[in-house]
């Protein structure tokens, strides 16, 4: 299939998932508002979804399928002993973690529990009480995330893509049920819980779910006794700095909660609730693009085809571009816009809006550098080159932990300048990344892919110009009834198709050679 499908058809299923996400969160904010349980809540679930993001979504995909795919080059046959023995030794590890993380997470929760929730001692009980039951979910979604490796090697995007859904459909069911009860403080912190359950649940359906589509394949992982063989080994040796290389977004989004204990209480929910808006695109683009050119770059990179790997690359760099630029221009003027809209009302109120459309507003500056880190690490990694994405990971990070600290204690930004840096930060990688490619011959971006992008800068400022303006005018309506919310939101959207659009026309940011070259199949 080509770029474009691929991404499409993964895209398209994470788009369904981050509709039902919004969904979720919109109710969450209702019903739990920020701060308190809602705030108990978010570490609760922080901390095994990080951990999945990071390191088995993250570092464990990023090492296992260009293994996978060289031992499916030989036969089929040696690619299934090789799931089965990375399955044998993983599951061990994933129940002895899961227990010792359930056994400690007093003591984990107090290091990153802000001053407020340490303080108090029933919502502190009821977190660690949640961050317990939540935390199986790790082992399954790091189990699921092997069979959806193997199904992504098999050029089997549809169920990966879909299986999230499960998570988010979990997740309404439990706050449905908050949201029918009658509000009290009993109220949330029962569906808090409901909401611990209903993310352990969602796990394990997601297993089974793409389980099933595996065999369907026609793909079985045998078992077999735990035992660390050269494959095994090698595997180890990649995934540690794949860690590092792949999830610099997530390892910022942990060090952020180290922070948090400094910060006022509801500071974690604004953050959780501005990722989500950040998440979309995220989602959507950055995952399904780093999702669909890792299979194809390491074979083209096995079989020697370096002009194929790096026609693909930059046409997955233009992609990226093409709809991350107009997303992170556009959040960054509307954020706020967006959470009022959606999420003002109940518990949660027009403070809580204002703070978390700030938040927004920051995190997005680093939208399209999130993005491009999923589309160069894999030319490193595909060439079993571990190494260098730590060192510019490393480099990233101290300048993301030092701007922290900076914008915190010496600016006073609070939870906006955790986004802030996190953003700084991630275009720091990705200056490193691109350059060190440029400087050993490996990937240099066309001059053709080159004068499109900056035409696409272009013409995502004529939009945020424009956006900008319309602002002035539409914000009162949105203190106003939903019909003057809705109107508003309908404005932003009318506004950004007609102003993006006409220049991208105007621009020839989109033409026909263009589109044959995205959907060009790949080889």
């Amino acid at each position: 299939m080509s770029l474009l499908r691929n991404v499409g058809t993964i895209g398209g299923l994470t788009l369904v998932s981050r509709v039902f996400g919004f969904a979720r969160d919109i109710l969450l904010a209702r019903v739990l508002g920020a701060g308190g349980v809602a705030d108990a809540w978010q570490l609760a679930f922080q901390l095994p979804n990080l951990f999945r993001r990071l390191f088995a979504e993250g570092a464990f995909a990023s090492a296992f399928i260009p293994l996978f795919n060289r031992h499916m080059a030989e036969d089929k046959h040696a690619a299934r002993r090789f799931a089965s023995e990375v399955l044998a030794v993983l599951l061990p590890i994933l129940v002895v973690f899961g227990a010792l993380m359930m056994v400690a997470m007093p003591w984990v929760l107090w290091a990153f529990a802000n001053e407020t929730l340490r303080g108090d001692a029933v919502t502190y009980d009821l977190a660690v009480t949640m961050g317990r039951i939540a935390f199986p979910y790790l082992m399954f979604m790091s189990l699921a995330t092997l069979v959806a490796a193997i199904l992504n090697s098999l050029s089997r995007f549809a169920a990966a893509a879909a299986a999230p859904i499960l998570l988010n459909i979990c997740l309404l069911a439990a706050l449905i049920w908050g949201a029918l009860q009658p509000g009290s403080e009993a109220t949330r912190a029962a569906t808090g819980v409901g909401l611990a359950i209903a993310v352990s649940v969602s796990g394990l359906l997601q297993l089974a779910w793409l389980y099933w589509f595996m065999r369907r394949a026609g793909f079985r992982i045998p078992r077999t006794t735990p035992k660390i063989t050269p494959s095994v080994k090698e595997m180890g040796i990649l995934i540690v700095p794949a860690v590092f290389g792949a999830g610099v977004y997530q390892i910022s989004r942990f060090i952020d909660l180290a922070f948090y204990r400094y910060l006022p209480d509801g500071s974690i929910s604004y953050m959780a609730y501005a990722d989500r808006w950040n998440q979309l695109p995220l989602g959507v683009i950055g995952i399904a693009l780093g999702t669909a050119i890792l299979p194809a770059l390491s074979r083209y990179i096995a079989k020697s085809q370096d002009d194929e790997a790096v026609r693909l690359q930059a046409n997955a760099i233009e992609l990226a571009m093409l709809l991350t630029l107009p997303c992170a221009v556009a959040l960054f003027f509307t954020g706020s816009a967006f959470v009022k809209a959606f999420m003002e009302g109940q518990a949660f109120t027009a403070e809580d809006a204002r703070v978390t459309g700030m938040v927004t507003s920051a995190l997005v500056i680093g939208l399209p550098a999130y993005v491009l880190v999923k589309v160069l690490t894999p030319n490193f990694f595909a060439r079993k080159d571990t190494r260098t994405p730590v060192i510019t990971a490393a480099v990233s990070l101290v300048v993301t932990v030092s701007l922290n600290a900076a914008f915190i204690f010496g600016l006073g930004l609070g939870v906006v300048g955790l986004a802030l840096a996190g953003a700084i930060g991630a275009w720091v990688n990705i200056m490193l990344l691109g350059a060190i490619l440029a400087r050993r011959g490996l990937f240099r971006l066309p001059v053709r892919v080159v004068g499109r992008v900056g035409r696409i800068a272009v013409a995502s400022g004529i939009m945020g110009a424009a956006l900008a303006a319309l602002m002035s005018v539409i914000t009162p309506w949105l203190d106003g009834p939903l019909s003057g919310r809705l109107l508003a939101i309908a404005a932003i959207m009318v506004v950004s198709l007609i102003t993006y659009g006409g220049a991208s026309v105007l621009l020839g940011v989109l033409d026909k050679a263009t589109i044959q070259r995205l959907m060009r199949r790949q080889s």
